[in-house]
């Protein structure tokens, strides 16, 4: 939208419209900028990436002062061709994410989140087995690298990686690290949905995760209690041009579905979206991916790789359907929005949606689906069969 109509909000009434039905309102209003240290801003002009910060406002409330929170999320392509040996690039990419980082840390970002298997090239498409050289456990190189940022910066971070787990066979999982701003390991989840289409099939590296839906709860300076994918929701992932973009934004629905159980990690399912052009796209995505936002009252963080591909690329959604404008599609890049978690409650009892969301109804249909002799409800029309007079 940026590219298509290159004016400022309100200026021009056409686009204030088409940047309130694309972006949406935040208490009533668009979405603010907040100012970075200059230190910020001197190293993403230094290193060419993308900086961009947004804040998300909830209204003020008697009894409960603001709750807010300072997210970041970072884009990267590969730093060297994925023919250079396999220990050149990961240097590489450590170096290349580490002034990404510090801006990020300089910004005071509370929670950071870098983007799906950051540590190596996003290569599950290949199916060839000389990729595991980049696998880790949980407490390896790319884990350690980060500590020392978090403990620095007195920051959450989320790490996604393939882990092997050593202790089980050496096995192999699509796996989020949780570190906390202590830089301590608080735990991990394990991708829940695994790709099989075609010839992109994940299963040839590592199978669905067996960690269930965990909460992470956490605390951050001023007693700020943050429960990580239960507040705030972190979707990193990587779609693959015609492939599987158009249906990456799905996912952001599909997240609410999934949340009914307890929360998310990467669903791709179908798609009804017909496009003809990638700007149409990108415009879709930001709408589309605030659905689980708005489902379930939450902010979500929505990651994607930047790469030879054309990708869409890392915004935020809050729970009243706002959302922020996405970074560069072609761009190293971080994302800082400042997020008062006191909206999630509130769009809770402005929508009650918790009172007619039919737990209890789903539950039961699940549970008489999963049985052997299920038998959908098919109701015929009487006449259908009989013959024409």
């Amino acid at each position: 939208m940026e590219v298509w109509l290159p004016c400022k909000r309100g200026k021009l009434p056409l686009c204030w419209e088409v940047s309130r039905m694309l972006l949406g309102l935040n208490c009533g209003r668009a979405i603010d900028n907040i100012a970075l240290p200059e230190s910020a801003k001197a190293v993403s002009s230094e290193r060419n990436f993308d900086l961009k910060a947004f804040c998300f406002h909830a209204d003020k409330e008697l009894l409960r002062a603001p709750r807010i929170v300072r997210v970041g999320l970072i884009q990267n392509s590969m730093a060297l061709p994925t023919t250079a040996s396999f220990l050149d690039q990961k240097r590489a990419i450590y170096q290349k994410l580490k002034p990404i980082i510090e801006a990020a840390g300089a910004s005071g970002v509370n929670i950071l989140c870098l983007q799906e298997v950051w540590m190596m090239p996003f290569a599950f498409c290949t199916r060839e087995k000389r990729w595991c050289e980049f696998v880790e456990p949980v407490d390896g190189e790319s884990t350690q690298f980060l500590q020392d940022f978090a403990l620095k910066y007195n920051m959450v971070i989320i790490s996604p990686i393939l882990e092997r787990d050593i202790n089980h066979g050496e096995t192999i999982w699509n796996t989020a690290v949780i570190i906390g701003n202590h830089g301590n390991i608080i735990g991990k989840h394990r991708k829940n949905h695994i790709p099989r289409v075609g010839d992109f099939n994940e299963s040839t590296y590592y199978v669905e995760g067996n960690t269930g839906h965990p909460v992470f709860e956490t605390v951050l300076e001023r007693s700020l209690l943050i429960y990580v994918m239960g507040e705030i929701v972190f979707n990193p992932s990587a779609t693959v041009g015609e492939f599987s973009e158009p249906m990456w934004p799905i996912e952001g629905i599909l997240l609410s579905i999934s949340f009914i159980v307890t929360i998310h990690f990467c669903f791709k399912d179908f798609s009804l979206l017909n496009l003809d052009s990638a700007s149409e796209m990108i415009m879709i995505c930001r709408t589309l991916a605030c659905n689980a936002a708005i489902a379930n009252s939450y902010f979500v963080g929505s990651i994607n790789r930047v790469g030879t591909e054309t990708f869409p690329n890392p915004f935020t959604s809050a729970p009243d359907a706002s959302c922020t404008p996405s970074l560069s599609r072609n761009r190293d890049g971080l994302l800082i929005t400042d997020m008062d978690l006191n909206l999630c409650r509130q769009l809770k009892d402005k929508w009650g949606s918790r009172m007619t969301a039919w737990y209890e109804l789903y539950a039961e249909l699940l549970a008489h689906y999963l049985k052997p002799d299920f038998e959908p409800q098919v109701i015929s029309d009487p006449l259908l069969h009989k013959k024409s007079l």
